[in-house]
């Protein structure tokens, strides 16, 4: 496998082999966890600890079964309960957390660079579960398993992420995957929740719907994130969804062929018509969340290997 990171912060850093090696063992994954037993011993003796700074059922649910299925001890931090909640500073969880030497530390955090920081701080593999507008890699990674099985290829594909880009971390790690693998990527949404110099990043902006559709192969819709907007960038719901929300007539600009996704949790009738969202024939949300698990075992199984072995070569050098 062409996979030699040592955490999974980001989609940033890695190589178009590294994304590569990820879904080939993801699809593996796939196939196991269709059986009625699932249970691997991938990461048997090793402790995987999730810390949730932010709530996400699904997420943290998807880490914690992957964990499971490959046969790790997982620990959920209720952080709410933690020190942290009472002063402890970020570092200090991180080396709290260091001298119980877990093996795999799962981290969603609200602000950017806070998952960077503790991966600093520990000895063990840290993987980014979504910090601030930052990232969430293996959101991506999952969108471009679902993506491939459905299309064939995840490559020259012209894919429309739309809605609030601005606050999307999800929208980001897509747009670096995406683009990595040689696609058309177009960002769809009203100025307001556009970020600045988004001319920058190497992919077509419309803020016209039917425009930004017309000929996509993939269509990604995206969360309106109201808990991060401090300001009016929408007049109202019910405008949004009949300018940005997609409906049956806008997604008709789309190749007939098109599929819908979102990262979830959706807000029907706001981002997507729930008509749309339930269509067997062009939905893939549903897939997308099967995806998370197997993806997530992909990404710790790998960064289990490349653990085992930097602690091999340590302990070689010791006895040397």
């Amino acid at each position: 496998m062409s996979f030699r990171a040592r955490h999974l912060l980001g989609i940033e850093h890695l190589a178009p082999d590294e994304i590569l090696a990820i879904l080939d063992l993801a699809e593996r994954y796939v196939d196991f966890s269709r059986r009625t037993v699932k249970k691997s011993d991938a990461l048997a003796g090793m402790t995987q600890i999730n810390m949730f700074f932010e709530n996400s059922t699904r997420t943290q649910a998807s880490f914690e079964l992957a964990g499971k299925r490959l046969g790790a001890d997982v620990m959920n931090m209720a952080v709410a309960q933690s020190s942290v909640k009472k002063g402890e500073t970020l570092i200090d969880t991180a080396l709290t957390l260091n001298a119980m030497h877990p093996d795999l530390l799962v981290v969603r955090h609200n602000a950017s660079g806070a998952v960077n920081l503790l991966a600093e701080k520990v000895n063990c593999a840290v993987l980014n579960a979504g910090d601030g507008r930052h990232e969430h890699p293996t959101q991506a990674l999952l969108d471009a398993l679902t993506i491939r099985r459905a299309k064939g290829r995840i490559q020259r594909l012209t894919i429309a992420i739309c809605g609030d880009i601005q606050h999307s971390r999800v929208a980001r790690s897509n747009l670096l995957l995406l683009g990595k693998m040689d696609n058309r990527v177009r960002l769809v949404g009203p100025p307001t929740l556009m970020p600045s110099g988004v001319a920058e990043f190497g992919c077509e902006v419309f803020d016209d719907m039917k425009a930004g559709l017309k000929g996509a192969d993939v269509v990604m819709m995206l969360r309106l994130q109201k808990e991060r907007m401090d300001g009016g960038f929408i007049p109202s719901e019910r405008e949004y969804f009949h300018r940005y929300g997609l409906d049956a007539e806008k997604l008709a600009f789309a190749a007939e062929d098109a599929i819908v996704m979102h990262p979830g949790p959706m807000n029907r009738g706001v981002e997507i018509d729930g008509t749309i969202a339930d269509d067997i024939n062009r939905s893939v949300i549903q897939e997308q969340v099967e995806m998370g698990v197997a993806v997530r075992m992909a990404c710790m199984d790998l960064l289990a290997r490349n653990l085992r072995a930097e602690r091999g070569a340590a302990a070689s050098e010791v006895m040397a």
